[in-house]
């Protein structure tokens, strides 16, 4: 099962490390909606678009929340029966890339309508979901001294100091990201063990 938040990024597709800026001019929720849009028809289904932005318990984004810092945009479909994916994190913002995702679609559309199906099929067969234990979320990426910014012998004193500091930098009411803070809580956990 993909989720929404947080990202779930397929680990064999690679992370752009020098992001651009793009000259789409959309906001958030234009960007989702024309995705989901162009997405519906193309024929897709149960379709989950996963990024870092925590979300509420109706699915919707909280408002006040700033940018998280990973900009990724993962979507998840089924297309006549397969598992797709179709991730991009090439641009700043993740409008960003939800737009140049909804625009991959809208150019794999129009393929299809101007009777090159086969291609489309082609290019969808690289974009075949990979199963979910490829799926890289951020705490499968790092260490729990990573996370919580020691050394691997560091002290209990020391594992406890950075743990706490670390909590109240990235707690969700001070406008941390929730997967970070889990991320630390988790670490310390394994790091007490």
């Amino acid at each position: 099962m993909i989720d929404a938040y947080p990202l779930q990024w397929p680990s064999a597709w690679p992370r752009t490390q020098h992001p651009r800026t793009s000259q789409f001019q959309v906001s958030q929720n234009e960007a989702q909606n024309g995705l989901i849009r162009e997405l519906q028809l193309l024929g897709a289904k149960d379709i989950v678009i996963s990024t870092n932005v925590a979300l509420r318990r109706d699915g919707a984004p909280y408002a006040s929340r700033r940018d998280p810092d990973d900009r990724g945009v993962a979507v998840y479909f089924k297309l006549n029966g397969e598992d797709q994916c179709i991730p991009c994190d090439k641009w700043y913002t993740i409008r960003e890339n939800m737009r140049a995702i909804h625009k991959t679609v809208e150019a794999l559309r129009g393929l299809e309508r101007w009777g090159a199906k086969e291609m489309v099929n082609a290019a969808f067969r690289g974009f075949k979901a990979l199963p979910a234990t490829s799926i890289v979320t951020p705490y499968q990426s790092r260490t729990w001294w990573d996370v919580l910014e020691v050394s691997q012998s560091a002290s209990p004193e020391t594992i406890k100091a950075a743990y706490r500091s670390l909590l109240l930098k990235n707690h969700p009411d001070q406008g941390g990201e929730l997967y970070r803070f889990n991320e630390i809580q988790k670490a310390y956990k394994e790091a007490t063990v």
